[in-house]
């Protein structure tokens, strides 16, 4: 059975199978909902049904607290249509201007550059090109029917081979692979470019650049993209780990603190040893940016990394640094253990 989804304001229509979800549908349909994990952890495409029925797949609480089920908002990358729906979202202009493909793809290049962080080089075919924006995700696609999701870590002028930053994950089948048995010249299969968190090059907004981790990839693609396209925008990166190792790429942001006019770095480390002998910031990440800038209200923020992290900097910006919500991007990167916490379903 089809059902129309109707997105307000701005009338857009398109069409859902009853058992696709609202967000499949509109990523088919070139309709840009705001999204982001695509499996019910992050909340990023979390809008408000108007009218009609769905229900959910298993998704997090923490994505979809009982309290906005009851005020009628949905997790559209889990909700499925039981009717014609009305929906209120804010539409992200330019998500369909790129066609998502499947590709094939050889692993060029695999260089470990810490100890947990190997960077992988990726090899389109020679009649293949991949048009992305800086900021966007690919997702492999596994034998066993899985996926796993990885940002783009170069800006998309440089595109000869695609790079990600992938961080080992203990028991992660797919990262005991890349850092044990993969071997370069491997064949594998991926879906992209995917999400909605990217950079938007036509504001003139002082940016704020936030992350944790490899959250830090997307964050690269970006600043690249934002100095390939001239931009006279300041910059300040706020780059957070447990210990200075974690920052696995402080080399090149320092000399981007040389090279790009306007642009700012801040390390923070939140668990500094004496053998460390750290004598930069210390603490949470996101703290550091609000003793920084108490006043974010004519910023952009773009933040990616741990969910706890994204949540707690969205929460904390637009609540007590007057950042307005519709200014704050973000990427949460959700691992299977994250997905598995605090899961719940309609069905």
């Amino acid at each position: 059975m089809t059902f129309q989804i109707t997105v307000k304001p701005s009338g857009r229509q398109f069409p859902c199978e009853a058992d696709e979800t609202i967000l499949d549908a509109a990523i088919r349909a070139g309709v840009g909902l705001p999204y982001g994990c695509k499996n019910g952890a992050c909340g990023t495409c979390k809008g408000l049904v108007l009218s009609g029925d769905v229900t959910h797949a298993p998704h997090q609480q923490k994505a979809l607290p009982p309290n906005d089920v009851k005020q009628g908002f949905a997790l559209f990358c889990c909700a499925h249509p039981h009717s014609d729906i009305e929906l209120e979202a804010r539409e992200v202009l330019g998500v369909g201007e790129f066609p998502i493909k499947k590709l094939p793809t050889r692993v060029a290049k695999l260089e470990k550059i810490a100890d947990d962080v190997i960077v992988m080089s990726l090899q389109l075919p020679a009649s293949e090109r991949l048009q992305y924006r800086a900021g966007q995700y690919i997702e492999f696609m596994l034998k066993d029917g899985k996926r796993r999701s990885y940002s783009l870590a170069n800006a998309p002028h440089l595109d000869q081979q695609i790079t990600l930053h992938i961080r080992h994950m203990s028991g992660g089948v797919f990262t005991d692979h890349v850092f044990s048995t993969m071997k370069e010249r491997e064949i594998l299969r991926f879906e992209g470019p995917m999400g909605t968190f990217f950079l938007r090059e036509e504001s003139d907004k002082p940016m704020v650049l936030l992350a944790s981790g490899t959250g830090f990839a997307p964050i690269k693609a970006i600043v690249e993209q934002a100095q390939h396209a001239g931009s006279k925008r300041p910059m300040t990166l706020y780059w957070g780990g447990r210990r200075p190792k974690d920052l696995y790429m402080h080399a090149l942001c320092e000399e981007w603190t040389r090279t790009i006019p306007g642009f700012r770095y801040v390390p923070v480390i939140s668990n500094a040893q004496l053998e460390d002998q750290w004598n930069g910031r210390i603490g949470f990440v996101h703290y550091a940016v609000m003793e920084d800038l108490p006043d974010l209200s004519g910023h952009q923020v773009y933040a990616c990394g741990a969910p706890a992290m994204v949540d707690a900097a969205r929460n904390d910006f637009t609540a007590q640094c007057k950042l307005p919500t519709d200014e704050f991007y973000a990427d949460a990167f959700t691992s299977e253990a994250d997905m598995a916490q605090g899961v719940v379903s309609d069905e």
